[in-house]
């Protein structure tokens, strides 16, 4: 579907749903829901007001509540989840795949979690507790474990005599799995070299016994890039000694995907990337108020350093016109560096080899930017002012800042990555202060020197 046109579905789509809701057809508004993929009862929920959305989910089929719930973003799903009981819950995920399932019990407080856990059947408490035994965000947090499983020693005709009586293949399958005796990792066989061979050949001349398998304890985002450089559907997940365990399906890598592009951008804010956009006033509030204060400490960071030269500001007023000039240019250049280099990072591009030259790149990009635009300005003010040694003053700090922006705008984000901090959330923070202050203490500094 494209875009627009699926922009403009959802939108008329809302637009029904609130209509009706508005006029008291609740019936038709429950057989709407029923009619609609989860995913768009998803979106629906996600796109409406706290009470809206509310009356919504009593509206949603309780059969297909737990697709639902797989769907939406973790705030939504807490803000849904806190008005549902604990016996509701265990019966909306009774029938979730294993990392869905593991998803949505992670997300949950630990209180309703024991209760969700409690009102679960043995054999769902069970698939629960191994679901949560893998470490989040890791290969095997996001696998199924519906394989298909073959032995090498077998022809491709009693393959496909084991696979009419099973019936149907799980979703996304375009490999079966061959294994020895011990569950462990041979090869794979796909569907299409088990469609177009003769059925009298046997499994192991025809299975990929090079298959590159994916281990369990892998973070998720270096198997997405995995998934990404090789084009996979679906790839097997091993233990330590070669067991297969299940399989990641392309459509949870997208999901991955997704998720770490909208964590770079919500990040670069001080925003959750999983933060419901129709979240109450005070809770929204809140968690932007812990953002602004950072920014407000570092902002009187640099207010302090400029402090140091009311003297300069009181006899040269027109400094503190042009005092913006050089911190702004500053900003945006390093904002470029550092938007770059956590892309790098995050596409696995930046690593130990190749960080000396990127930091020297930068460092020369800086220097040819100051240059260019530090004779402009140089220009600008002096014959604005008439004044050549303030042209050349402003010209200087213009350079400093640029040169230091590209060498804090490569450095920041190596060195929190180091440290394991996001660069994400944590790299624009540091960067402004860091061309704030160096912007200008090199131009009030330089005009201090220069001029009084």
């Amino acid at each position: 579907m494209p875009e627009v046109f699926e922009q403009d579905y959802t939108l008329e789509l809302l637009q029904q749903v609130t209509n009706a809701l508005n006029s008291g057809q609740f019936v038709q508004v429950r057989r709407t829901l029923a009619e609609i993929p989860p995913c768009d009862t998803a979106l629906l929920l996600e796109s409406s007001p706290h009470k809206v959305r509310t009356l919504l989910w009593q509206l949603v089929d309780p059969d297909i509540q737990g697709d639902v719930l797989e769907e939406l973003s973790e705030d939504v799903r807490l803000s849904i989840i806190a008005k549902m009981e604990p016996e509701l819950i265990a019966a909306a995920t009774e029938d979730m795949d294993d990392d869905d399932l593991g998803e949505v019990l992670r997300s949950l407080p630990d209180p309703v979690y024991q209760d969700v856990i409690g009102a679960m059947d043995s054999q769902d408490r069970a698939r629960a507790t191994q679901a949560l035994s893998y470490v989040e965000h890791s290969a095997g947090a996001l696998m199924n474990t519906d394989t298909v499983t073959i032995r090498p020693d077998v022809s491709l005709d009693v393959v496909l005599r084991y696979l009419r009586l099973k019936g149907d293949l799980p979703a996304g399958t375009d490999d079966l799995y061959v294994v020895d005796k011990d569950n462990c990792f041979l090869g794979s066989l796909s569907i299409s070299v088990l469609l177009t061979s003769q059925p009298d050949k046997l499994v192991k001349e025809l299975m990929n016994d090079e298959r590159e398998t994916i281990p369990i304890s892998m973070d998720e985002s270096d198997v997405a890039q995995l998934f990404e450089r090789h084009n996979w559907i679906s790839a097997p997940v091993v233990d330590d000694n070669a067991h297969l365990l299940g399989r990641i399906t392309i459509d949870d890598i997208v999901d991955v995907i997704r998720e770490d592009a909208e964590h770079s951008l919500m990040s670069m804010a001080g925003l959750d990337d999983e933060e419901d956009t129709f979240a109450p006033v005070w809770k929204s509030s809140r968690r932007r108020s812990i953002w602004l204060g950072i920014n407000l400490l570092t902002a009187l960071m640099a207010a302090f350093v400029a402090s140091f030269f009311e003297g300069t500001l009181d006899i040269l007023p027109i400094l503190a016109v042009l005092n913006g000039i050089v911190p702004s240019m500053g900003g945006v250049a390093g904002s470029q560096t550092l938007t770059l280099v956590i892309r790098g990072i995050a596409l696995g591009h930046v690593n130990a080899t190749n960080q000396r030259f990127l930091l020297g790149k930068e460092l020369a990009i800086g220097a040819l930017n100051g240059l260019l635009w530090s004779l402009l300005i140089a220009g600008v003010i002096a014959l604005w002012q008439w004044d050549f040694v303030l042209g050349g003053v402003i010209a200087f700090a213009m350079f400093m800042n640029l040169v230091a922006a590209g060498i804090a705008g490569a450095s920041i984000p190596l060195i929190l990555k180091r440290m394991n901090i996001d660069p994400a959330l944590a790299g624009s923070v540091v960067l402004t202060t860091v061309t704030d202050i160096v912007g200008i203490f090199a131009f009030l500094g330089t005009a201090t020197w220069l001029l009084v």
